[in-house]
């Protein structure tokens, strides 16, 4: 087995972390600043917590536009991304000018949400409308403050593409998401081929 500490280093070409926790779901992330600017941004450490109510978060690791923009307005929008859109949603991660807009940038479509008013990817087929409900800056193990917020939202209102239901069941490889992996390019998909079933149990 190879071992390290992480804390002296792990002595390998990049960190494992990534990859070995993965693939994992894109956190892309729109909100609006108090003055009403635009910001969409990507994360990779991102996931669902809670299903009743639902709540979704993401790790900034440090204090971002959109963890400054969505403590002050309480508002975000979590936008699914898809293979079609994995090349724009790339660009959106690009460190622009303070106020400059990424939907612009990726020649993106912002639609206003229901209930919310940060905005929607109009071209993404799912949307989550959220409101804040925490923003934790993590510690270490030895309580020490890090420059890492973990912000949690829950979902107020979801927008799904009718195409993606059939019976009413929500068909995950249809959509054809987009999943972090690890080293600093990889992403993966996934297909209805690659997929089996469990059944637990308690529910046997």
């Amino acid at each position: 087995m190879y071992f390290y500490e992480p804390a002296k280093g792990h002595g390998l070409p990049h960190d494992p972390l990534n990859a070995i926790i993965g693939p994992r779901p894109i956190g892309w992330i729109a909100s609006l600043n108090v003055q009403g600017q635009r910001n969409l941004a990507p994360y990779s450490f991102f996931n669902c917590f809670n299903y009743r109510p639902p709540i979704i978060g993401f790790a900034s690791s440090g204090w971002k536009d959109s963890v400054r923009n969505i403590t002050e307005t309480k508002e975000f929008v979590w936008n699914l991304t898809t293979r079609d859109l994995a090349v724009r949603m790339n660009e959106t991660s690009a460190s622009l000018p303070h106020g400059e807009d990424e939907f612009t940038r990726a020649g993106l479509t912002p639609v206003a949400g229901r209930i919310v008013s940060a905005p929607r990817v109009a071209e993404s087929p799912v949307n989550f409308e959220c409101r804040l409900s925490q923003c934790i800056q993590l510690t270490t193990a030895d309580g020490s403050a890090i420059d890492t917020w973990l912000v949690l939202g829950e979902v107020v209102a979801v927008h799904i593409d009718e195409s993606l239901l059939e019976d009413g069941i929500y068909q995950t490889a249809k959509a054809q998401p987009v999943l972090r992996a690890g080293g600093p390019s990889a992403y993966y998909g996934i297909s209805e081929e690659h997929r089996f079933d469990l059944i637990r149990p308690d529910n046997r």
